[in-house]
Parts: structure tokens; sequence; C-alpha cells
């Protein structure tokens, strides 16, 4: 069986009361849920934590590899914009990872625009709400299955 890591970063914890207005009502937990159940279907096991700590992220990111993990979707919330360690990280596991953002980063404060991790992740998705974590799946699910093509 495949398995899949989601990793959430600082803040999304209190997703569903922090900035309604530009995160949505949508608890972190209802995405997990969400994820979990479309996972199930597809016969793919996955597996999410939320960390505040940048250490941890790391820590999770360097182990998923000899966990088992084929694919991480990360959403690495304000880390994404300085965080060379989790940059560093990602780079060294050689496991494919997708980027993903509730709000459309290219869209608010311009210290949100620039993504130190967009370099080494398979791809972004990002301003869909807790779609982006969706869309990440579903792309996921098409290459483990076979279906999805690789665009240099």
């Amino acid at each position: 069986m495949w398995k899949i890591l989601v990793l959430h970063g600082p803040n999304l914890n209190l997703l569903g009361t922090r900035e309604p207005e530009i995160y949505g009502s949508t608890t972190l937990e209802d995405i997990n849920q969400m994820l979990r159940a479309r996972a199930a279907e597809a016969q793919i096991e996955l597996d999410a934590q939320q960390s505040n700590y940048e250490g941890a992220l790391v820590d999770a990111l360097q182990s998923a590899q000899e966990k088992g993990y084929a694919f991480i979707i990360l959403n690495a919330g304000a880390f994404t914009h300085y965080s060379i360690a989790i940059r560093d990280a990602i780079a060294a596991i050689h496991l494919p990872v997708i980027e993903v953002h509730l709000s459309n980063i290219h869209q608010r404060e311009e210290f949100r625009h620039h993504s130190v991790i967009a370099p080494v992740a398979l791809g972004q998705i990002c301003g869909f709400g807790a779609d982006s974590y969706m869309a990440a799946l579903e792309i996921i699910i098409r290459r483990l299955k076979g279906q999805g093509q690789s665009h240099d």
C-alpha cells in the first residue's frame, strides 16, 4: 500500500477561526478527514501532522523516506517564505513534495509572493482553500496509479 505524508506548518492548527475571510471556516481536522477519505478510496494510507516548529517539520521530512512515504503534501505556512532549513530538507530527501497553500500567496502581501520551497518542490498549488490539498492528492493518486504525466 502506498503511503502519503501531509505536513501542515505554523498556525494551521487555528484554521476555522484564524482570519476566516482569508482562510475560510474549514478546520484542519476537516481537511485531514477529507484527505483521508479520498486516500482510502484510492487504497492509499495518509498520515497528517501539524507543527508550529520548524525543526519538527524538518525532522518529519528527513524521516519520511525511511518511514516508507511515496509523496509529501506540504503547507509550510509562513516558513514557505524564508525557511532554508525546510527547503534544504526537501532537496535532501529525494521524495516528491507538492507545496500547497489555502490562499493565493501571489495575490497577498509582497513578502508572501516568494517561496523558497517552490524550486525544490514537484509543484505548487495555491488559492483554492481546502481544494488545494485535494488537488495535490488527486495528482499524487494519478501518479501512483501510473496515469499522471511528467512535464519538465
